[in-house]
């Protein structure tokens, strides 16, 4: 019953115009902030954390901002899932730094690719999979029927899901051994299967994982950050690619660690109310520490 719903929150969301979706994603920002949840609260914690050095009351409002923001990631996924491959375009209005993206892959050793949770992050994958040949890594959600809709949404422009275990990461070394480009979401605490490292995110060591290191240190391939700014009143979306400083290829996993959370935290100063604050990124703690959530 709750895939059903979904599904058709989703579906209606779909036929939503962009500005009428952010409008109601507004709306539903203010519930998150007049009500009392988990995200409130984790969201405050963690810009808490990040940003002492700001006063209180300019970190309240960056709060309204950012729980708005995530309003408005809710409702525009229908868009970014449904529309074809000319609304999509569309949705576009500018692109800073794609030259140094195409740059990086007349090098020949691919590209990584390093998309931070910040604004809207599926709209950075799905713009590079209609214009670049692209493979990243998927986990199914719990929800089967919402893992069948999110599968099909973001491989309906030619990019290549691969589960992510052994055999998907083989698909992306191979990938970059074609010259292609592979997408990493470089943000999230990896799993006590996966490698990780501590390393130091806004001055705070964070469980960081080394998967994209990893790839860097081994195939050489440039490693170039991209993120979509959500645009004012619903217009569209600002496209941006980052290129990452070249240490993050060399010396060892926790100096190339250290230079990926550096480059989240520039995407994520540049924009700070479209961060998924809301995620408890600090959840796992050097040994001795005290919990933050």
């Amino acid at each position: 019953m709750r895939a059903f719903f979904l599904k058709g929150i989703f579906q209606l969301f779909a036929m939503t115009p962009l500005p009428l979706a952010h409008a109601l994603g507004t709306m539903l920002g203010w519930f998150f902030l007049i009500i009392p949840n988990k995200r409130r609260r984790t969201a405050k914690i963690n810009l808490d954390l990040c940003f002492p050095e700001m006063q209180r009351g300019t970190r309240r409002r960056l709060l309204q901002r950012n729980m708005i923001e995530l309003g408005k990631s809710v409702t525009e996924i229908g868009a970014l899932w449904t529309r074809s491959n000319k609304n999509m375009r569309r949705l576009v209005r500018h692109i800073s730094g794609e030259d140094k993206l195409k740059k990086a892959l007349l090098r020949g050793k691919g590209v990584i690719l390093g998309m931070p949770h910040l604004g809207a992050w599926e709209m950075v994958n799905l713009y590079c999979s209609m214009h670049y040949p692209l493979t990243t890594l998927y986990r199914a959600p719990p929800m089967s029927q919402m893992g069948i809709l999110m599968r099909k949404a973001r491989e309906r422009f030619s990019a290549r899901l691969v589960s992510a275990d052994n055999t998907g990461i083989r698909a992306l070394y191979k990938a970059l051994e074609r010259g292609e480009m592979v997408a990493i979401l470089p943000d999230q605490v990896p799993s006590s299967r996966s490698g990780s490292v501590f390393a130091p995110f806004f001055g705070i060591p964070a469980s960081t994982m080394v998967l994209l290191s990893r790839l860097a240190l081994k195939t050489g391939a440039p490693v170039v950050f991209g993120c979509a700014e959500r645009l004012p009143n619903g217009r569209g979306y600002h496209l941006h690619f980052l290129p990452a400083p070249s240490a993050i290829g060399r010396g060892s996993i926790e100096s190339s660690a250290s230079e990926v959370n550096s480059m989240v935290e520039q995407c994520a100063r540049a924009i700070p109310e479209q961060y998924q604050w809301i995620y408890k990124r600090f959840r796992v703690r050097p040994t001795g520490e005290q919990a933050f959530y």
